[in-house]
């Protein structure tokens, strides 16, 4: 099979140079993934994890992913990724879980649903709405089309994608009742804010729990705060921004990470900085970042993305 693309990126090579670096062997012998219908997900299983050495690239610039998505493919013809988790993942949508002889969770593919599921604004009973792409020339290719869906459903949303977050994490905040629900996430962000949390506590701050107060967002329910604080192109609906807050407690609000006896803009400004070293680190990962004072409905958080391009505002 030939390199196909997706976005003009080489999508059969890319996976080919991660798992090239992924795994050491030449080829190791394992069985095909094999579905698990009460759960929706699938799992396969390898010699143990002595045998695999898992690279930077897969596991990310933090070291902390635990999750890779992987782009719809009529085929994949690519032995060694096929050997681990047969080669039908990349044409069903779903969670594939990687696990050594013993049974322990090594990785997580999950395998997307291709964009074009999306009819008339939803997919299957998920609202979902229209990107600015799909309507009108956009500025740049950042914010060009997708490369699909990942389907979550009450047996996997609590899927780690890596050390600190979880798919539910970066969920829309509406349709509660509805699923399977669907999510655009970028494992740059999700590297990005596991850095970020690296830079806090190197620094000597507490930083346990890093809560995503909005993550991922539709179209449609992004649309519904347009003129109101929200960018009708808001990075939410391309799965790599985020809006966190540092809530070890749990209690929903930030907590107090300066430790100067008050919760205000100062303690969201320790995030910035962080993000202000994590991108002179890694240029990579350079994005948008702001700080946002507390209202009635929330505290103070920082806005985090990975939109390529750098950007500040708000109180900073």
């Amino acid at each position: 099979m030939s390199a196909g693309s997706l976005r003009g990126r080489p999508v059969v090579r890319s996976i080919a140079i991660a798992f090239a670096l992924f795994i050491a062997q030449p080829a190791l012998a394992g069985g095909d993934a094999l579905p698990l219908p009460s759960a929706g997900m699938a799992a396969a299983s390898t010699p143990s994890s002595s045998e695999l050495v898992v690279s930077d690239t897969l596991r990310g610039r933090s070291g902390k992913l635990t999750a890779r998505f992987l782009p719809y493919l009529a085929r994949l013809d690519i032995p060694i990724l096929s050997s681990l988790i047969g080669d039908t993942v990349v044409r069903t949508p779903g969670v594939y879980v990687l696990r050594d002889s013993s049974e322990s969770s090594l990785f997580t593919f999950i395998a997307l649903r291709p964009f074009s599921d999306k009819v008339k604004g939803r997919v299957g009973g998920y609202r979902m709405g229209y990107w600015p792409f799909e309507r009108r020339k956009v500025r740049s290719e950042a914010y060009a089309a997708l490369d699909g869906f990942i389907e979550v459903t009450p047996e996997n949303q609590d899927t780690k994608v890596s050390e600190h977050f979880r798919l539910r994490d970066f969920l829309t905040k509406d349709q509660r009742d509805v699923w399977p629900k669907y999510l655009v996430l970028d494992t740059k962000l999700v590297d990005k804010l596991e850095l970020v949390i690296d830079d806090l506590v190197s620094r000597g701050y507490d930083v346990r729990y890093l809560s995503v107060m909005s993550g991922f967002r539709t179209p449609q329910y992004n649309r519904r705060g347009v003129g109101k604080g929200r960018a009708d192109a808001s990075r939410h609906q391309y799965g790599d921004a985020a809006d966190v807050f540092v809530d070890n407690n749990r209690d929903g609000r930030m907590d107090d990470v300066n430790r100067d006896g008050r919760v205000d803009t100062r303690d969201a400004r320790v995030l910035l900085q962080a993000v202000d070293r994590v991108e002179a680190a890694y240029p990579g990962l350079v994005g948008g970042a702001g700080v946002y004072a507390a209202t009635r409905a929330h505290g103070p958080f920082t806005h985090i993305d990975a939109r390529g391009t750098r950007a500040r505002w708000g109180r900073i």
